[in-house]
Formats: structure tokens, C-alpha cells, sequence
């Protein structure tokens, strides 16, 4: 059953702008079709389409490439004018401290899509590194931060993120019992790493935050050695911006 948005004790007064929120909104935890959309809402179908269409020519809203839809591209430039990014600017110190104590390379990355990207990273200052430059797109397919950022979605959206993912369900099962997840060589071989959920003010998963590195150093139990202190820096983000939407 699919997550419904309800908005009666949230109203503006003003019913248009409600309603388009509401369609924002769903639209946060990735591509949505028409019929997903309807669901997330509760709105009428029609109701839902027509301010879909009217989102999309305001760049609002976009259309992927099999004609679902995605947040658009002026939400970014909107956040780019208001100044900084919340997840972001409270990232630098916490990221700093992860590597610090595990002496790993630590990240946060965001879904878009189809895809999940590096938008902070605090590299290794010696020795092999495992770099993820900030801006890097990789797979929603492979690797713990993927498993994060799919574990608690709803079950439509994770049978699909399912469909040729190097994890199983069983694995995503384990993420939300542990509220952690690991992987060994899932997206390139002799990588491991170790993520957990950073959450919205709503309590929606919003990015991973994950330390990456070799399996030789991190071990075949990735998790027993570092996921304490990856837990700890997620749960440091989520507070940060809990107080940030005060």
C-alpha cells in the first residue's frame, strides 16, 4: 500500500497550492507515474494530471525517460538562490569526523533518479583512497548507500529498484531491522562500505551518509567494525536539519 499524503491539518486556505505541495511532495522519493501520483494524493485522477502537466511547464516537475515524473530542474536553481543547501552545509564537519574515526573516506549521497550522487565527501588525507568526487552518479543497483536510499520505500518503488539490483529483499529486510546496511565488492570489486539513512523532517530517508575502502581494511564484516559511528554521524545529520525546519 502506498504512503498517502494528508494535508487537512496543514491547509493554507489556499486549495491550488495545497494540492500542487501535495504533488511535490510525493514526487520527493524519486520517479512517480501518473497512477502512483494519485495514490500518494488521494487527489482525482484528473485533478492530479492537469497540475502535473501545469508543474512541467514551469519546470517544476519533469518527465524521465519512460514518461514518469521527477522534481524539476527549478527546484534546484530555486535552492541554489536561497543560499545553501541545509544537508549540505551541515554535512562538512560530520563527514570530517566519520573519516576521522573509521580512516575511511567518508560520503552523503542523494537519489535522483535512477541513479545516487555524491553531494559531500571527506577524502582519506594518505595512503589508497577509494575517491568519490562530489557530482559522481553511481548506481541505485549496487553498493550499501543504494541499499539505504531503497530499503524503506514503498513496495512499488522497491520491487522496481529490485528489478537487477546486486542485493536482495532479504538484504533490504536486514537494512531496516539494523537501520544500517553493508556491502563487499557489490559495486566494484574489493570495495567495501558501510551507510546508514539520514532523514527528513517529515522522517523520509532523503540521502546515506558511508564510509568506502578496501575490503583488506574494512574487513568482510564491515558493519560489526564501523556501523556504530556511521549511525551516529546520520543520526547527527538528521537532528541538524530537524532543528534547521524549526
Amino acid at each position: 500500500m502506498r504512503r498517502q499524503y494528508h494535508y487537512m491539518d496543514n491547509s493554507s486556505g489556499v486549495g491550488v497550492i495545497d494540492k500542487a505541495a501535495q504533488v511535490l511532495d510525493a514526487l520527493e522519493a524519486g520517479p512517480t507515474t501518473l497512477a502512483q501520483l494519485v495514490a500518494a494524493t488521494g487527489l482525482a485522477r484528473p485533478t492530479v494530471h492537469r497540475l502535473a502537466l501545469a508543474l512541467v511547464h514551469h519546470r517544476l516537475v519533469s518527465r524521465d525517460i519512460q514518461g514518469r515524473f521527477v522534481l524539476g530542474s527549478r527546484l534546484v536553481e530555486l535552492a541554489s538562490a536561497a543560499g545553501e543547501d541545509r544537508l549540505i552545509a551541515s554535512a562538512g564537519p560530520v563527514l570530517i569526523q566519520l573519516r576521522d574515526a573509521t580512516g575511511e573516506s567518508a560520503q552523503i549521497f542523494r537519489r535522483q533518479g535512477d541513479w545516487r550522487v555524491c553531494v559531500a565527501s571527506a577524502e582519506r588525507p594518505i595512503g589508497l583512497r577509494d575517491t568519490i568526487p562530489v557530482g559522481t552518479q553511481l548506481s541505485m543497483k549496487a553498493g550499501s548507500a543504494a541499499q539505504v536510499l531503497l530499503a524503506w520505500e514503498d513496495h512499488d518503488r522497491l520491487l522496481e529498484g529490485l528489478q537487477n539490483a546486486r542485493f536482495t529483499p532479504t538484504v533490504l529486510a536486514g537494512v531496516r531491522r539494523r537501520g544500517w546496511g553493508q556491502s563487499l565488492g557489490e559495486r566494484e570489486p574489493g570495495v567495501a562500505s558501510v551507510s546508514a539513512p539520514v532523514r527528513g523532517p517529515s522522517g523520509r530517508v532523503i540521502a546515506a551518509v558511508s564510509i568506502s575502502g578496501p575490503i583488506e581494511r574494512l574487513t568482510r564484516q564491515p558493519g560489526r567494525l564501523h556501523a556504530e559511528v556511521v549511525c551516529n554521524a546520520a543520526r547527527v545529520l538528521t537532528e541538524a536539519l530537524r532543528k534547521n525546519n524549526d
